[in-house]
């Protein structure tokens, strides 16, 4: 499959990206979720910056993130929440979602003051984040909820970080407080 990725400013998606998008997200969580929204995608937190692979003009794949100073501990951070990654399901296989955490890395270190990558995600998909280097935190989780009201989460979650201007050594201890809701 013959597909091309490309780093894209929220503000710079155009129409049709947004239906594209759109279309992506529909297919794969319209049924539990109801219809995707750019600007509150799910009840989730929106992206800053999107990672898209296009094929032929369509929209195949999508990671995005959003640069946010969060709390761990006593210490504030400066991390880019990573989520939104989705692959369509006629183009999965092809080692795009890999291509697509690479170029998300490559991205971060462009935007001034991120520390950190950040995502939480799924058990049987923590093997993926690894295998791109992501690392496996444990920490107490706190966000705002799909619902709006904050959720605290236990530390056996799946949390991830990827050291983009700091060691990874350097993740503070403690609870980890998103100062909003996930991505």
């Amino acid at each position: 499959m013959t597909y091309t990725i490309e780093v894209v400013p929220h503000a710079a998606l155009t129409a049709h990206d947004i239906k594209t998008l759109g279309r992506l997200f529909d297919d794969e969580y319209a049924d539990q979720f109801g219809p995707w929204n750019p600007e509150l995608p799910y009840g989730y937190a929106p992206h800053d910056v999107h990672v898209i692979a296009r094929s032929a003009g369509d929209l195949i794949g999508h990671v995005g993130w959003q640069r946010r100073v969060i709390a761990v501990g006593d210490s504030e951070v400066t991390i880019a929440g990573v989520g939104g990654v989705l692959i369509s399901v006629r183009a999965r296989g092809h080692g795009m979602g890999r291509r697509l955490m690479r170029e998300l890395a490559a991205s971060l270190p462009t935007t001034d003051g991120i520390e950190f990558g950040y995502l939480g995600c799924r058990e049987e998909v923590v093997e993926f984040y690894r295998s791109c280097g992501w690392l496996r935190i444990n920490a107490v989780e706190r966000s705002v909820g799909r619902d709006g009201r904050t959720r605290t989460y236990d530390a056996d979650q799946p949390m991830l970080i990827l050291p983009v201007g700091r060691d990874a050594s350097s993740w503070p201890d403690g609870t980890v407080d998103l100062r909003g809701r996930a991505w």
